[in-house]
């Protein structure tokens, strides 16, 4: 009251008494009233909350029930059946784009090819996988016949047809005729008496991701070599496939400084290979038979033995890279004359035989496709894409 009073500033006397008291139930009724109205509008509010809660929780009752009477198996073979139609496309896209790739190695205009495979991604986009397919499989065939129109140019219509290869030292294009085609042929010789065949790298150790690549030019030229061909197969910064792992190689080596790459990857010493020694050249269906000699001048491994003991060893497998057309390089020997080159428009079983014709004892595949160079005071063949090794023929 004392506090009420002093609110007010009212000084109390018998006279004002009733006056004051009378203010005071005005206050509280007024107060009353607004703590109800406040009461009443709150109430309403939570009515409101309460309705619109019921909803959405027979909303989502309606949903579950719904999700309940679902045919769960339909459901999860749809979503298979959608991963797959994912997978399989995808699969097939990153493939013919490493065909691109390749096709771009060997300096072809790809531009309407690019705009083709930009076309089938954007359809692959909006779900549409049959329509991307048939896109993709058109521009599969697209790049087939650019590939055999360049493959053609590159052999001379007036190229000498000859069996025989080239003598020590030489170069030649030449037509070679087996029992399943005439192939045109670009092959180097070299005698190890005057000759020492190396291997060199780009990397001065294993290395398995962004390694460092160099043009073949570039091997021949550091080395003082007057020929070389690319090496084994590698993982090109180009493919998507390789991400991860680009410009890496798996199979075993040992350069010209007695360097061994991959020794670690035991699993690729079933894998053939070719050795180099200062007065021979061996060949070996497995690299595991060589060992770890480090007597020798380089050696390296790759993959199939074309010839071995003058017998064909590769007919073919089920591998497309392999029974496709393209160019095919490789290292082969008649005694002690070393032989590297490339076959073009060739599958490397046909590469197989274009070595028997040419009378060679042994003879392995190198990499192929936009990897293949070849060089002879210049490039005879490529110059493709940059290498992670090169087999080099320096004088003594």
């Amino acid at each position: 009251m004392k506090n009420v009073l002093k609110l007010l500033k009212v000084k109390v006397n018998k006279r004002n008494f009733v006056v004051i008291l009378g203010a005071i139930a005005v206050i509280y009724t007024a107060f009353v009233t607004i703590q109800s109205i406040n009461l009443s509008k709150l109430k309403s509010d939570l009515e409101k909350k309460n309705k619109e809660l019921l909803i959405e929780i027979d909303s989502l009752k309606k949903q579950l029930t719904a999700l309940q009477n679902e045919d769960q198996r339909k459901k999860n073979n749809d979503l298979q059946t959608e991963i797959s139609n994912i997978q399989n496309t995808y699969n097939k896209a990153s493939q013919i784009y490493e065909k691109l790739t390749d096709l771009r190695a060997l300096k072809a205009d790809t531009k309407k090819l690019d705009d083709l495979f930009a076309q089938s991604l954007a359809i692959l986009s909006n779900r549409d996988y049959q329509q991307s397919s048939s896109y993709l499989d058109q521009l599969s065939a697209n790049i087939d016949t650019e590939k055999q129109k360049l493959l053609a140019a590159a052999a001379p219509a007036n190229a000498p047809s000859s069996n025989s290869p080239p003598s020590s030292g030489s170069f030649s294009g030449q037509q070679v005729t087996t029992p399943v085609g005439s192939f045109f042929v670009d092959i180097i010789a070299a005698d190890i008496s005057s000759t020492k065949v190396i291997v060199d790298t780009a990397s001065d150790s294993t290395c398995t991701n962004n390694c460092p690549v160099l043009p073949l030019s570039t091997y021949v030229s550091r080395n003082g070599a007057y020929a070389g061909v690319n090496g084994s197969y590698f993982c090109p910064s180009t493919y998507p496939s390789c991400a991860g792992k680009t410009n890496s190689f798996d199979l075993l080596l040992m350069n010209k400084n007695k360097t061994y790459f991959n020794s670690d990857n035991n699993v690729y010493s079933s894998n053939p290979g070719v050795i180099f020694g200062g007065s021979y050249i061996r060949f070996v269906s497995a690299v595991s038979q060589w060992g770890r000699d480090t007597g020798i001048d380089s050696m390296i491994s790759n993959f199939p033995l074309l010839v071995e003991g003058g017998n064909i060893r590769f007919t073919g497998d089920s591998d497309p890279k392999q029974s496709s057309r393209g160019g095919r390089s490789f290292v082969a020997n008649k005694g002690n004359t070393v032989y590297i080159g490339t076959v073009f428009n060739a599958s490397v079983a046909e590469s197989a035989q274009v070595m028997k014709a040419l009378g060679m004892e042994n003879a392995l595949n190198l990499d192929d496709g936009g990897s293949v160079a070849l060089w002879y005071g210049g490039y005879k063949a490529g110059p493709g894409r940059d290498l992670p090794n090169a087999i080099l023929f320096v004088k003594k």
